[in-house]
């Protein structure tokens, strides 16, 4: 099953369930809710609560990277918390430009 991030100014984030509910979460959103919402005034919350995420795991990487054990982190297949997060975070962010809701 996929999540999908829609929002009428900008593309899709389209992403896995598992990758999509743990977003959802860090943003104070039930992942069960069928129809989710972001309002405009909720945007800086969730940016900032994502980014703290991709700042841990991005310390965590370089970490691991510096101690020769970067296997830990990942979701099986070599992608981080903090790539995964991008698309999202650019599209919340343009998002709070334009003051725009995101469901």
């Amino acid at each position: 099953m996929l999540i999908i991030f829609k929002s009428h100014s900008s593309g899709d984030v389209i992403m896995l369930e598992n990758t999509g509910k743990h977003f959802l979460r860090l943003m104070g959103k039930d992942p069960t809710d069928a129809k989710g919402i972001l309002t405009p005034e909720q945007l800086p919350g969730a940016i900032s609560a994502i980014n703290k995420v991709v700042e841990m795991d991005k310390a965590t990487h370089l970490e691991q990277v510096n101690s020769g054990s970067e296997v830990d982190g990942t979701q099986g297949d070599g992608v981080r918390w903090f790539q995964r997060a991008l698309p999202l975070i650019e599209l919340l962010e343009r998002l709070l430009k334009d003051e725009a809701p995101v469901t």
